[in-house]
């Protein structure tokens, strides 16, 4: 009898925490887009990047469970103790339950580090290195835009196949840079290859004259920058000046965006090759948010900003499936679910590493472009499985 009684009681229990698990705490869900609004990164994130989560959270409905969706934004000043602490004040104070966007890796990894501690969800869709997934995964973290090792195994090894055996790395001085080369260093010593030299530079630096001399004198078959925004930009820019575009050396990116190459223009950055985990004239879905996007901001999507409308739209439909904005339940859900990628194949795995198939492209010749945004010609798909690093198995358990 005492035996029954205890399973009746437990049930009874179970009925009454059930529904109070299954909420959404503070009668809100809460997105903080935590952005470089001011810095080299304000064109491929910045406020396109909150007219991105918006889109996503009215394409939603504006609301999880019946309770509202709420987007709020921050400029992180390119500064890791400025986004750790604002990280804390939204999850702590704020109530924000999810953070999203977080360009520069150490950016990235510090804030990554804080919703672990504090569990709550973030979603990385601008920072780059592979190792927040290979070395940092977490229950509550999910890494969307294409990492190091999936920028540089397709485009290292498309150049190198087109003759460029010696590389020269310009590359700037922090851990995204440093992550970036390592990785591209990797496949083009592991084809035969050899790296003759390496510049660093620090963020937002100015003059890079000394550094594209040497890697000119260097003799390298290709000059290669390891950076990204106006630092990558800039050093395209003053190489055309140099001459080194017209000399016989092959330039060559890795994190690009459309935004960099529209800004540039055509005649500058032509025959650049890199890969992409978006471009808006991909397909009938790219094209269709790609025109929504530029009504409200006057240009076309960066790759970061179509992740962040990816990853917010999965996390709000998880958040409904799971009941509740708890950061574990909605990961596990989003794991789960299979993701609306533009009408492209995308999963999450269980690390937290969304998987898809990346595309290598061409900058097109000015003669081949119709258009103001018709920038780019794809050359080939690059398998997941090629593009992405296999799952650490520590990680396997994700999330739990």
């Amino acid at each position: 009898m005492l035996r029954s009684v205890a399973r009746l009681c437990g049930l009874a229990l179970a009925l009454i925490a059930g529904p109070a698990l299954a909420q959404v705490s503070d009668d809100v869900v809460r997105i903080g887009v935590l952005t470089d609004l001011s810095g080299p990164y304000a064109d491929s994130g910045g406020r396109g990047s909150i007219v991105a989560a918006e889109m996503a959270a009215k394409d939603a409905g504006g609301r999880v469970r019946g309770k509202p969706v709420e987007i709020v934004s921050a400029d992180h000043q390119n500064k890791p103790d400025v986004a750790s602490s604002i990280a804390r004040r939204w999850y702590d104070v704020e109530r924000v339950d999810a953070i999203v966007d977080l360009p520069v890796t150490a950016i990235a990894l510090a804030v990554q580090a804080v919703a672990k501690e504090k569990n709550r969800t973030v979603m990385i869709t601008a920072a780059a290195t592979s190792d927040l997934t290979a070395k940092t995964c977490s229950p509550v973290s999910s890494h969307w835009t294409d990492d190091t090792h999936a920028l540089t195994a397709g485009t290292a090894r498309a150049v190198f196949e087109r003759g460029g055996r010696s590389w020269y790395f310009i590359t700037v001085d922090h851990a995204f840079g440093h992550a970036l080369q390592r990785e591209a260093t990797t496949v083009v010593e592991a084809l035969g290859g050899k790296v003759l030299g390496t510049s660093r530079h620090p963020i937002n630096t100015a003059d890079y004259s000394s550094f594209l001399l040497q890697a000119q004198s260097s003799g390298a078959d290709v000059v290669a920058f390891a950076s990204v925004g106006d630092d990558f930009t800039k050093a395209v820019k003053q190489a055309n000046e140099f001459g080194l575009t017209q000399g016989p050396q092959t330039l060559t990116g890795f994190l690009v965006y459309v935004t960099d190459i529209k800004g540039l223009g055509l005649p500058v950055a032509q025959g650049l090759t890199f890969s992409e985990a978006f471009y808006w004239n991909q397909n009938d879905a790219s094209r269709a948010f790609a025109e929504r996007f530029r009504q409200q901001t006057g240009a076309m999507p960066t790759k970061n900003q179509a992740l962040i409308y990816t990853a917010v739209t999965h996390y709000l439909k998880a958040a409904e499936q799971a009941g509740t904005d708890e950061a574990v339940a909605v990961n596990r859900a989003m794991r789960a679910m299979p993701v609306a990628f533009f009408d492209r194949p995308a999963t999450l795995r269980a690390d937290g590493r969304l998987l898809y198939d990346p595309v290598l492209y061409k900058v097109k010749a000015p003669a081949a472009s119709r258009g103001e945004w018709d920038l780019y010609e794809a050359m080939r798909t690059i398998p997941q499985a090629e593009a992405f690093l296999p799952m650490n198995p520590a990680c396997a358990g994700q999330p739990g």
